[in-house]
């Protein structure tokens, strides 16, 4: 037995229903063992603001839940009953302003968050017990028609299934298909590749292991020519083991205006740093944040009508809190799409990138607009980048996964690395602080998040895409990592990914490190057999490492364990 929730609009007012069949749509719904199944079909018209299945389901003290996070930044593991995922942080909610500004990067205005055993999961889920390496999966067909968002209260005994449908105009007659979800049961890796695989239809992805260098975590935007070509000879004595090099953010006039080069800092232009890359047989990678323009750019100054707007008051939506703060383009616009093409087409095919990078891809779909939902929004914002960007290379960042699985080459998997193994409040603590330090919510750069989301989004690789699980240190200078620490976060990094890079100048490394960084950047023969939380702050990875058996345990807090034993 079920129980069935849904809302819609009609002339303004909230309506109500709970019933299958109402004078509104009648909702076609089929639950087997291997599979959840519903058809919605109008008979008048209506704006649907939300839908779900609720089922009575009991939950052991030993049942495990794993919450696939909002985005690729956002927090994902296993949960228990008696665990509780904050929403956002308190210093977020001094006022209203600081929290919408906090929550542009996650869910946190349609989803709950902070109640103890109670969870909630986008496009899939599992359910585990303690120990085992059985799962029970729950998994959506395609995120096409909106976000599906698996929903537990393991306390009051509940698991609903629920349809980001928020925005959406139906019109009389009209069919919606809600739900396409398999549920799959067996061993891990089985369940998985019948899931992604025979269900969903990705295919093995075209990038299987790259390794290599990108600038951000030591320059930020303080990029320049002299230091991208230093970096790059810097990788000589490990060059057996690089297949790329990317140039993060830095080189354009501004956020949106990418094809104005920075030519103070790169007088030569970026061909010319792509050439250079080519001469030494990487792989030439370049950063951008395609969807958003900064407020000071000349694009958001020249063409204001090609910005998104908040539904309520129509003014320019701010879909980021970087740089000050940045606009989004909205894809709908022809002339933006046009843009976009024009901006790959020069990066790709007359500069000569093979990759790009593209991140705060989520600042597209942050409202339902056009009478279309989150979901569907951006995945027709991957579909454009996929057609602007044709056979290339495409890294993806900032984005919900569900939208891009199968059509991404490679993406990101956690949140930001920190340069210090510790987030620590007291030092983030300055006018800047919104953007660069305080965590305020599960997206904010995180070292412990970004392992935590390395490990338990293992699943993902070679199966939705190739994994970027973010750099690993190894320099001494500009880090506030030991060397443990290090060697932990490269370990994890080499055992769950397979984007390998790192943003140290390797030129200033002994011998020994250099063969450090070559054994990390090594494409191995590695097996993730088990992954667990022993207590709030220990993980458990069980993983074999070219035919051997290995186990590693790890503190999330210190950054200690027994990462010499493993190497």
């Amino acid at each position: 037995m079920c129980k069935f929730y849904a809302e819609l609009k009609e002339n303004g007012a909230v309506v109500r229903c709970n019933s299958f069949d109402n004078e509104y749509f009648s909702f076609n719904y089929e639950k087997k063992d291997d599979s959840i199944k519903g058809v919605l079909i109008a008979k008048k018209s209506f704006e649907m603001q939300s839908l779900v299945v609720e089922y009575e389901k009991d939950f052991d003290d030993d049942d495990l839940f794993y919450a696939n996070g909002y985005q690729a930044w956002t927090t994902s593991r296993e949960f228990s009953k008696n665990d509780t995922f904050d929403g956002l942080f308190e210093p977020a909610k001094i006022t209203k302003f600081t929290a919408h500004f906090a929550g542009l990067s996650g869910d946190y205005h349609f989803e709950k968050y902070g109640k103890k055993g109670q969870f909630h999961s986008y496009t899939y889920c599992y359910f585990r017990e303690r120990g085992e390496k059985e799962i029970k999966l729950y998994g959506s067909k395609s995120e096409r028609k909106g976000f599906t968002i698996f929903e537990v209260d393991m306390n009051d005994e509940k698991f609903r299934v629920k349809k980001d449908v928020e925005g959406l105009r139906l019109t009389a007659g009209q069919e919606y298909e809600m739900f396409d979800i398999a549920i799959i049961e067996g061993d891990m890796d089985k369940v998985m590749d019948k899931y992604f695989f025979d269900f969903v239809g990705c295919k093995k992805p075209a990038i299987k292991h790259l390794s290599g260098y990108t600038s951000w975590y030591n320059y930020f935007q303080n990029i320049d020519e002299n230091i991208i070509i230093r970096d790059l000879n810097g990788l000589d004595r490990a060059s057996e083991e690089v297949n790329i090099f990317q140039v993060d953010d830095g080189y354009q006039h501004a956020v949106g205006d990418w094809l104005i080069t920075d030519h103070k800092k790169f007088p030569k232009g970026m061909k010319y740093i792509a050439d250079e890359i080519h001469k030494k047989g990487y792989k030439a990678g370049i950063w951008l944040a395609p969807f958003s323009a900064q407020t000071s750019s000349i694009i958001a100054k020249k063409h204001p009508d090609w910005l998104i707007r908040w539904n309520k008051t129509g003014k320019k939506m701010l879909g980021c809190q970087g740089w000050g703060g940045a606009y989004t383009l909205d894809i709908y616009n022809p002339d933006v799409r046009a843009y976009i093409k024009k901006v790959f087409d020069t990066v790709l095919n007359v500069w000569g990138y093979d990759m790009v990078k593209l991140d705060f891809l989520y600042s597209q779909c942050i409202e339902p607009r056009n009478g279309k939902t989150r979901g569907e929004i951006m995945c027709d914002g991957v579909d454009l980048l996929r057609e602007a960007c044709g056979d290339k290379w495409i890294l993806g960042c900032g984005v919900p996964l569900g939208a891009c699985m199968g059509i991404f080459d490679a993406c990101r998997i956690s949140c930001d690395v920190n340069k210090n193994w510790k987030f620590e409040l007291k030092k983030s603590l300055n006018i800047n602080s919104i953007v660069t330090g305080i965590r305020f919510n599960n997206e904010i750069p995180s070292s412990q998040n970004a392992i935590t989301n390395t490990i338990f989004r293992n699943h993902l690789d070679g199966r939705a895409f190739c994994n970027d699980p973010d750099v690993f240190f190894l320099r001494d200078i500009n880090i506030g990592y030991n060397w443990e620490q290090k060697l932990l976060h490269g370990k994890v990094n080499s055992i769950c990914g397979n984007v390998l890079f790192v943003s140290d100048n390797a030129g200033d490394f002994d011998d020994n490190r250099i063969d450090v960084l070559k054994d990390f950047f090594k494409d191995k023969d590695y097996k993730v057999n088990f992954a667990e939380f022993e207590n709030d702050d220990v993980i458990r990875l069980d993983f074999t490492e070219n035919g051997v058996d290995k186990t590693l345990r790890l503190n999330l807090d210190s950054g200690e364990s027994n990462v010499f034993e493993v190497l």
